[in-house]
């Protein structure tokens, strides 16, 4: 029995990221050029970090600097989640949760919620060293995935560039969190 219905078979294409009054804005935005900087410094700051923390933890050796490394970290992703807020409203019209942003937006809370947890921790001594390093490492995990979120997106965008302008999709909250 052949279930095929006429055109079934053919992709459906993808809804756009942008429209083409969002990417003019996008392009024009001078934060379009602030996450595109901030982006590769934090995943620089997140890497170093990791293996301060994946040193203490393995020879413990090196707390402080692995412990201060994450507040660093912290304070990366919150300066990239603000300006990223302020690129969104600029792009989309709202601060966060735009609709081609949504589930990048609803996961990197996650990562702001284990960092700022980490935080907070650290400074009232909740957690013992090692908890705190595993909570980092829970936050950095989360920061990943968010991460690739932020990269499919932009490669996504970057496939639906006009034809000859496949450069023009700039990063825009790649890396957030």
């Amino acid at each position: 029995m052949n279930l095929n219905v006429a055109g079934s078979n053919e992709r459906r294409a993808a809804k756009p990221l942008y429209t083409p009054e969002q990417r003019r804005r996008r392009d024009q935005s001078p934060w379009t050029l602030v996450q595109g900087i901030l982006a590769p410094v934090q995943f620089l700051i997140f890497a170093v970090s990791l293996v301060l923390v994946l040193r203490c933890l393995f020879t413990g050796t090196g707390a402080d600097a692995a412990l201060w490394s994450v507040v660093v970290k912290t304070i990366a992703l919150y300066t990239i989640m603000i300006t990223g807020a302020i690129w969104e409203k600029r792009v989309f019209g709202q601060y966060l949760f735009a609709p081609g942003f949504y589930w990048e937006d609803v996961f990197s809370m996650l990562v702001l919620a284990l960092h700022t947890a980490y935080l907070a921790s650290l400074a009232w001594g909740l957690l013992s060293e090692r908890s705190l390093l595993l909570l980092a490492l829970a936050a950095y995990a989360s920061y990943v995935v968010n991460a690739g979120q932020f990269i499919w997106k932009l490669r996504m965008a970057r496939l639906q560039a006009p034809a000859g302008n496949a450069d023009a999709a700039l990063p825009s909250q790649a890396l957030a969190a």
